[in-house]
């Protein structure tokens, strides 16, 4: 497939972004075709301030379908360039500290006064304004003071993080997302637009019917571990050779499941036979599904309740979980040719499009920095000395 039948080959991003969540936006885009130029410090370190890797797995999943340009932006001679590209972008992505933008003259106001049609992204770790603004953020702070760390893990535990930097990737989809909606606006007003999010709006969103719990009824929710906080019975089980997850909460999944299970009494046991009884008794109800579920393996199991409608599956480490039939049909393993470590495997995308669908292999390996220098500075009307000159004064 070529680029340009990508559905945001038409688009041209310059990339600002570092970390995670800004660079999770970028992805978005870039995977979908738009034109990212990764702007960066010229001669930067082999890691980036996650502490990944250029080379490594990190920096090469996220950083795909880009070209790098390494530019010293607290030059006058940079941020000049930096302006030239701007001057006929269509987006701009950052995720400074709330203030570093501005510190450097690259900010939303400043872009907009030679191209009032960009549209620029931020994510901060709190909010472009208020009494945090100017705090430092990251992933696990805001998942400590968004409330997820206070339901996560057992009864009793105490606070524990999720695996993943889940609120990093929520931000950045919610940004791809803000960006994609100002892009449609522009079609009708001419104009691009501010659009910006934080890892603690992120974090607050996602809590979801959790946040409602307490916006609405009042109730604080609490550690629940493997435990659905409110669909009983949802949870982990074991089996004669493991551990399974049923999902068979609400009066009709729990019925078919007690008729899968030979367990028709709990359906007319009163401590069992509606929803509030079986909230109220979660811990007898969950032990004696326990002893029915690890009298048969785990497969038994799996394949009985998916056929009769109840959600079921097994529980996988990740290379288990890359090795499923699923989720190699899914191909969410995709190739990546690198000119120097050879053929790479990263994380495809989660979306499907029936006309544009996604590329077999990435179109772009991650760049190194500054790769594409002399490529893009001849684009913008750069001759080779004056590049030359531009590399020796440590603008690029």
């Amino acid at each position: 497939m070529s680029i340009g039948s990508l559905p945001l080959s038409k688009f041209t991003v310059l990339d600002l972004t570092h970390a995670r969540a800004g660079p999770t936006a970028v992805r978005q885009l870039a995977d979908w075709g738009a034109n990212v130029i990764k702007i960066e410090p010229p001669g930067g370190p082999g890691t980036d301030i996650t502490g990944s890797r250029r080379d490594g797995f990190d920096f090469q999943n996220l950083h795909r379908n880009k070209r790098s340009l390494a530019l010293n932006l607290k030059s006058k001679e940079g941020l000049a360039i930096f302006m030239k590209l701007a001057e006929k972008a269509d987006v701009i992505v950052e995720n400074f500290r709330s203030t570093v933008k501005h510190r450097l003259g690259v900010d939303y106001e400043s872009v907009k006064k030679i191209n009032p049609r960009v549209v620029y992204g931020s994510i901060s770790g709190f909010g472009q304004t208020g009494p945090y603004a100017k705090r430092p953020g990251v992933d696990q702070i805001a998942q400590g003071m968004g409330g997820l760390m206070s339901i996560t893990g057992f009864p009793g535990q105490g606070p524990v993080r999720v695996g993943i930097p889940i609120d990093d990737l929520c931000a950045g989809l919610l940004l791809a997302q803000a960006i994609l909606m100002a892009l449609i606006e522009r079609e009708t007003s001419g104009e691009g637009q501010w659009v910006h999010t934080s890892l603690l709006e992120a974090q607050i969103f996602m809590l979801d019917f959790q946040a409602s719990r307490w916006l609405q009824a009042g109730e604080v929710a609490k550690q629940a571990g493997n435990d659905h906080p409110t669909g009983i019975p949802t949870g982990l089980f074991p089996t004669a050779d493991g551990q399974i997850n049923i999902a068979a909460s609400g009066d009709n999944l729990y019925k078919r499941f007690c008729e899968a299970a030979g367990a028709e009494h709990l359906l007319t046991d009163p401590d069992y036979a509606t929803g509030p009884a079986r909230s109220k008794n979660r811990k007898k109800l969950n032990e004696i599904i326990s002893e029915i579920t690890k009298t048969k393996p785990s497969a038994y199991w799996i394949e009985l309740l998916n056929e009769v409608g109840v959600p079921c599956g097994p529980l996988y480490t990740i290379d288990q979980t890359f090795a499923d039939p699923q989720v190699q049909h899914l191909e969410m393993a995709r190739p990546m040719d690198h000119a120097r470590l050879g053929e790479l495997k990263v994380v495809g995308q989660a979306i499907n499009m029936m006309k544009t669908p996604e590329p077999a292999r990435m179109r772009l390996p991650t760049p190194d920095n500054g790769q594409h220098n002399d490529e893009i500075l001849r684009g913008l009307g750069y001759n080779q000395g004056e590049i030359a000159d531009l590399r020796t004064a440590g603008v690029i």
